[in-house]
């Protein structure tokens, strides 16, 4: 057995991937994760740390190269915390991605549920419709970007790939307006200085934008050259926003918001229902898969008019206002005070009357549904990457609803979370992944649970695109 120690090399065979898409291989016995390689591959690897259960490696020497090796198509590939899969070409992200929901759902939930595919995005590159660059100064200049993994270091960034394009123009709107300025950009450890952040949405069916500057401190150096300079860049943007804030940490939008030209909001249109959006409000990242996804949760839910279906973590209420369309009656639970604000408003924006919100707790809201005799015949859960508290999945079981659709974000949550469900009888009998983040490594999933015979869809094609 060859000692195994930092700068220490080997040659090894990739097995298989981690959950951040990095390469498995193993030595004596030894787990190795190695950054950038493919399955397939082998290659001459540096020990870079020997941790007690994993050891961390880089490739110095590449022997056989994946058929699925690509050449990253932006310069910062490997240095911001953006992409994670920019080496490989999309086939081989859409598998490696299907077979993480397949492991987890095998290994962590211990259950054989069909997975009938993963849904690939039509568009790649370009497609998010929410970016939010750091900002900070080098050299004397205003830099945006996005922060080196596991840092604050910011990678300076003038066209990402994978936002739309007119968040970039906005971005490069603000360090003119800086430059010309002399506007000072936050500095974390000093707790001074302006600008920390630009905040941008678009609405890609309404190709409207808004952009949000977020800044330490509430008055802005010649505010009007700042429009003019964003308005010229962005001619689609709708409305310019300040947002001040002053707390520690990482949290981008915090305190108070003041409109500084145009509308304090966008409104963008999902699965032909209107959505009006503000700086805070949750929507999907990927409007064009988001309405796959959505599609697909509503294919599960196979509702026929007479039933009431609840959604528990229902955000600006985008999934119960779809459900409403096919259900007698959509409750939509979540936590956050303003979102639910914006359920309501979206709610009369599409003119759909049988809908309910409740600002709750998750669990707190099943079980006042349950003690007020309202027993929903469906639940849809679409939780945070932590996935639901165990008290929760009991409560659900306890409302008896004969399906519960679970939209995840997190292959291993979504894992425990359906083995806790099938102890209550609820199996998973049909789940769909999702390609929500191209050339990220997240991906999503839509599973179906029932406890009372029902298949659905389970014996039809799976849907590959």
């Amino acid at each position: 057995m060859s000692e195994i120690k930092k700068n220490s090399i080997f040659t090894v065979t990739i097995e298989g991937y981690t959950h951040e898409g990095d390469g498995v291989a193993h030595v004596d016995g030894r787990v190795f994760f190695v950054k950038g390689a493919l399955l397939g591959e082998t290659a001459e690897v540096r020990v870079l740390k020997d941790s007690r259960n994993i050891v961390y490696a880089k490739i110095e020497k590449l022997l056989t190269a994946s058929p699925s090796r690509i050449a990253p198509s932006c310069s910062n590939f490997g240095k911001c915390g953006g992409c994670d899969l920019l080496h490989m070409d999309y086939a081989e992200e859409l598998n490696l991605k299907r077979r993480r929901v397949e492991d987890a759902l095998r290994r962590i939930g211990g259950l054989d549920v069909i997975v009938t595919g993963i849904v690939g995005a039509s568009s790649i590159e370009n497609y998010r419709n929410k970016a939010i660059y750091a900002v900070g100064k080098s050299e004397g200049r205003a830099v945006t970007g996005f922060y080196r993994e596991r840092s604050h270091d910011i990678v300076p960034t003038e066209a990402c790939r994978i936002q739309a394009d007119v968040s970039d123009r906005a971005a490069a709107a603000v360090r003119r307006w800086m430059d010309r300025f002399f506007v000072t950009a936050y500095n974390e450890e000093l707790r001074s200085g302006v600008v920390r952040h630009v905040f941008c949405r678009y609405a890609f069916a309404t190709k409207k934008a808004q952009v949000t500057i977020v800044s330490f401190e509430p008055d802005l150096l010649h505010p009007g050259a700042l429009i003019d300079e964003i308005r010229k860049a962005c001619p689609e943007t709708a409305g310019i926003v300040l947002n001040v804030n002053r707390t520690r940490g990482n949290t981008v939008l915090a305190g108070d918001f003041k409109t500084l030209w145009g509308d304090d909001f966008i409104v963008d249109e999902l699965c032909a229902l209107k959505f009006k959006l503000s700086p805070r409000s949750f929507y999907q990242i990927n409007s064009a898969q988001a309405e796959k996804l959505y599609a697909k949760a509503l294919d599960y839910a196979a509702l026929t008019g007479s039933e009431t279906v609840l959604d528990l973590y229902c955000g600006t209420g985008t999934i119960t206002l779809i459900l409403a369309g096919r259900a007698r009656r959509a409750i939509g639970a979540e936590i956050v005070e303003a979102a639910i604000s914006d359920a309501w408003e979206n709610a009369a924006l599409n003119n759909i009357k049988n809908v309910e919100f409740i600002c709750a707790d998750a669990g707190d809201a099943a079980e006042s549904l349950k003690n007020r005799g309202a027993l929903p015949d469906v639940v849809v859960v679409d939780p945070p990457r932590k996935g639901l508290a165990p008290e929760v999945i009991a409560t659900i079981a306890a409302l008896s609803p004969a399906r519960v659709v679970y939209v995840s974000c997190d292959p291993a949550t979504l894992a425990r979370d359906l083995k806790l469900f099938d102890g209550y009888g609820y199996k998973a009998l049909e789940a769909t992944a999702f390609d929500m983040f191209p050339r990220c490594a997240h991906v999503e999933t839509v599973v179906l649970m029932s406890n009372s015979g029902f298949e659905g869809p389970i014996n039809r094609q799976p849907q590959l695109l």
